[in-house]
């Protein structure tokens, strides 16, 4: 019993203990909530992030908590909660408001292509995290396109109202370069070798209008591409590129990358098979299309132009989605790889849809009238490959890609042609040197896809010294939306001969004409034309058969130009052929009456991947209906139409006065070759060699001062052409080696042009 009051004593301490550590913990009731510092944001909202609410017990846990989940809003810089009796007092700092957001020193990359990448905008609430991560995509966006000394600093700006303006002080600094490529495991090939099959180019001078010479690490993805597959087409199937390593140099203005690669061993093809798992569809079929062969050096490209060539000569069957698979197999002790090339089964399809995209300027069916298939029709390849053709030759597109996607059921498929534009304005510019005229000149301007309808509108002006002349030309491609090409030429022309032929020419023309295919590769234009020519101003001292013919005459003519076209690009071809015909006739009205014909062939061959050669021959002739074919009618050879000799350089002419009188029948062959010039291809510089031979002859002026013979003339030289960013330059050398005494020369002939 004497224990109970010492019990009793020891249990009465250890509850006042325990109530005044729960007091401790949990603290008092909280009556109310006051806000404070808020300038934008309704009291309700901070409360509805507050976990403390009235009548809740206040706990420092639940105090963080509250306090957690006002900053995680990103509304508040500074947030403050205190208990003040039993009011717990919150009190905030706005962040401000994004007023603007500027950059200054930013010369390289627009403002909105920088704001269109930025998290941070207008109106939106500002935060320190934000605007650090937008200052790391804005040098990102620098390296992106080569600048990796480039530095962004953000400035804030405040303003009235809790507002601010952000500013991005940019320092974009120099093009980060590449000094130097180099290359380690390599025994078969050299550096320079392997540094001209990458697009990563050395820092240099003359590349001031390209941008491969900076670093780009996307593009060294694509070197590494590169490369694998030029050692793959050289035999080395087992090559990979180890790694590849970009250095920023101390200065951090240029980049040495190097290149690690295990070549491997070279091997040869094997045995080539071919089998087929379509119902109707033998291998054996298909052999013809094999362009790999037992015994050469492997080479992946021929494996995939064997791919290909066997895919296309499906698809003209309807087989869209022909599956032709490769089953390569190596022999690494021998070095041999066997190619079977398997055709899975696949069903004829039909086009459900095509769809384009790419195009800006040109409208959809500007392209849409140039496929050769049309939604519902059977797949065709070769159809195919000819709308590709087709697009390709209306030059207003740097790259044209029709890809085939499976369509919503296995029997379709959907055609997605993707377009690159380009400009289609011309300026141009020629210019000539000639030994006997000096310098001649002049300008055009065109626009060949007019508001992009594919219209054509040129304006063409001479500006030399000895022509005077305006053209005015323009072309409607669809005529009442047929396949009808409609037209009009306009031309003034006065034209100084007194070096030709001791006069000059005025000529005013106007021209109607109407184009239309016959077949898929034979076109026809019609056309009328009305021209007026003058003689005058003849020399006293000038021939007596120019003399004779000062004055005005008016041709009335129709006639038609036929078009046989198999070149494999309209622009630029490498192969193929074009045969032209043209006849005219005159005498509708008029003064002048005669029948002329004029035929031409140019036939392409491509000795090797970049090396072409063209042949080409022309003949013409002009038969008098009625009297003599007057000086204007004429054929006169020389200058661009016979290099190495001056326009007007051979047929008739009277001697006593060197006057070109023109002839009446003529016949030319050329062959020229293009090649490139050991420059890198990123240059666009190409050599060429030519050779030319023909003759002019036959007039109706007869007298013993006249020389009217048809002996053989020949020249032969060599040029360059350069695609640079002003347009195509060329300069050709030409030298006569069979010529007459009489004849005129031109040595050199430049002529270059401009596009906007």
């Amino acid at each position: 019993m004497a224990l109970l009051p010492v019990v009793a004593l020891l249990m009465f301490a250890v509850g006042l203990f325990c109530s005044n550590t729960v007091l401790a913990q949990s603290g008092p009731q909280i009556r109310d909530i006051v806000i404070e510092g808020n300038q934008r944001i309704e009291i309700s909202t901070i409360q509805n992030y507050l976990t403390l609410q009235p009548g809740a017990t206040y706990s420092s846990a639940e105090a963080d908590k509250s306090l957690k989940a006002l900053f995680a809003t990103g509304l508040f810089a500074d947030v403050n909660l205190r208990l003040q009796g039993s009011s717990l007092v919150v009190r905030v700092t706005e962040n401000p408001v994004i007023n603007r957001i500027l950059f200054e020193g930013n010369r390289r990359v627009q403002a909105d292509q920088l704001r269109s990448e930025l998290q941070l905008k207008t109106r939106q609430v500002y935060t320190r995290a934000k605007v650090q991560a937008d200052t790391q995509r804005i040098q990102q966006i620098y390296r992106r396109t080569g600048r990796f000394a480039a530095t962004v600093e953000p400035k804030v700006v405040q303003l009235p109202q809790n507002r601010v303006d952000l500013v991005f002080e940019i320092t974009e600094g120099p093009l980060t370069g590449v000094s130097r490529i180099r290359f380690i495991g390599n025994k078969h090939f050299s550096d320079s070798r392997l540094r001209e099959e990458i697009q990563t180019k050395e820092t240099a001078w003359y590349r001031f209008l390209s941008s491969d010479d900076s670093y780009d690490p996307d593009r060294l993805t694509f070197d590494r591409e590169k490369l694998r597959k030029f050692y793959l087409s050289k035999g080395y199937a087992d090559f990979s590129v180890i790694n590849a390593v970009a250095e920023l140099m101390p200065d951090r203005e240029k980049f040495i990358i190097t290149f690690t690669v295990d070549e491997g061993e070279r091997y040869r093809f094997g045995e080539m098979d071919v089998i087929s798992e379509m119902k109707g569809v033998e291998g054996a079929q298909l052999k013809e299309f094999v362009a790999t062969k037992k015994g050469d050096i492997y080479n992946a490209d021929l494996v995939e132009k064997t791919v290909q060539n066997m895919t296309t000569e499906l698809g003209r069957f309807g087989y869209a989605f022909a599956d032709v698979r490769p089953d390569i197999k190596k022999d690494r002790e021998k070095r041999i790889i066997d190619v079977t090339y398997r055709i899975g089964e696949s069903p004829r399809v039909f086009v459900e849809r095509i769809d384009i995209v790419g195009n800006v300027r040109t409208l959809d069916k500007v392209i849409r009238r140039e496929f050769r298939l049309a939604e519902g029709d059977a797949f065709n390849s070769a159809k195919l490959r000819r709308t590709r053709t087709r697009l390709r030759g209306l030059n207003f597109f740097d790259k044209v890609e029709i890809t085939e996607n499976k369509g919503s059921t296995p029997d379709k498929v959907v055609l997605t042609a993707e377009v690159t534009e380009k400009s289609t304005g011309e300026l141009s510019f020629g210019v000539g040197y000639s030994t006997t005229e000096s310098v001649l000149g002049d300008i055009s301007i065109r626009e060949r896809n007019l508001l992009g309808r594919g219209q054509d509108l040129k304006l063409g002006f001479s500006l030399s010294t000895r022509r005077q002349q305006i053209d005015l030309g323009f072309t409607e491609p669809y005529f009442l939306d047929r396949e009808l090409a409609a037209g009009i030429d306009l031309q003034r022309r006065r034209t100084d001969y007194t070096r030709r032929s001791s006069l000059d020419q005025t000529t005013t023309s106007a021209s109607p004409r109407l184009s239309y295919p016959i077949t898929e590769n034979l076109s026809q234009q019609v056309y009328y034309r009305i021209r007026h020519d003058e003689i005058t101003d003849v020399n006293d001292t000038a021939s007596r058969f120019i003399r004779a013919q000062e004055g005005g005459y008016v041709t009335s003519s129709i006639g038609h130009v036929l078009t046989y076209d198999r070149r494999d690009d309209r622009i630029d071809p490498t192969t193929g052929y074009v045969l032209r015909l043209s006849q005219e006739g005159a005498g509708l009205g008029g003064t002048e009456y005669y029948f002329k014909n004029v035929i031409n062939a140019m036939k392409y061959f491509p000795v090797s991947d970049e090396v072409v050669l063209s042949v080409g021959a022309e003949a013409g002739i002009i038969t008098a209906l009625q009297d003599d074919v007057r000086l204007p009618n004429r054929f006169f050879i020389g200058g661009d139409t016979f290099r190495g000799f001056r326009t007007g350089g051979i047929g008739p002419r009277d001697t006593t006065t060197n006057d070109a009188l023109g002839g009446e029948r003529y016949y030319k062959a050329e062959a020229d070759l293009t090649f490139p010039i050991g420059l890198p291809n990123e240059f666009g510089i190409k050599g060429r060699v030519f050779t030319e031979a023909g003759s002019l002859w036959e007039t109706s002026d007869v007298g013993p001062e006249v020389v009217d013979e048809n002996s053989l003339r020949v020249s032969t030289g060599a040029g360059v052409q350069w695609k640079s960013p002003l347009g195509l330059i060329r300069v050709d050398f030409g030298i006569p080696i069979v010529k007459e005494d009489y004849d005129r020369k031109e040595l050199v002939r430049i002529n270059f042009g401009s596009r906007f």
